[in-house]
């Protein structure tokens, strides 16, 4: 998630409008989900607001359903399907499952060191 380091680094990125998040239903419920176990061992979080922010920043789509799987967490695909719906540039991720399908669909994912270390030479 967002929380710190890298991430964190990416959030603000696209929180002062340089770049655009794009969203689906599906990948809010992962996040709501993955911060409440978040919340079980860090009490601190973050995560109603970064969530709120996200939304209100954010490109909401209705990602089409894939003709077959292709990561092999067949549960990331959502990532994918979103950012064909978006018509995205990349994915942003460090997830070794989206990692390993990168260029699938035309769409690179890239970790988040890779995105600012690049400043991503996005059009």
């Amino acid at each position: 998630m967002f929380f710190s380091g890298l991430p964190r680094e990416v959030l603000r990125a696209c929180l002062s409008g340089r770049f655009m998040v794009a969203l689906s239903l599906p990948i809010l419920e992962e996040y709501r989900r993955v911060g409440a176990e978040f919340l079980r061992v860090r009490s601190d979080s973050e995560l109603d607001e970064i969530l709120g922010q996200l939304v209100a920043i954010g490109l909401l789509v209705d990602p089409p359903c894939l003709p077959e799987p292709l990561c092999r967490d067949r549960d990331d695909d959502k990532f994918i399907s979103c950012a064909l719906a978006a018509e995205a540039d990349a994915i942003v991720s460090g997830d070794k499952d989206l990692l390993a399908v990168s260029g699938q669909r035309g769409i690179p994912v890239v970790t988040p060191r890779q995105f600012l270390t690049l400043s991503w030479n996005l059009p």
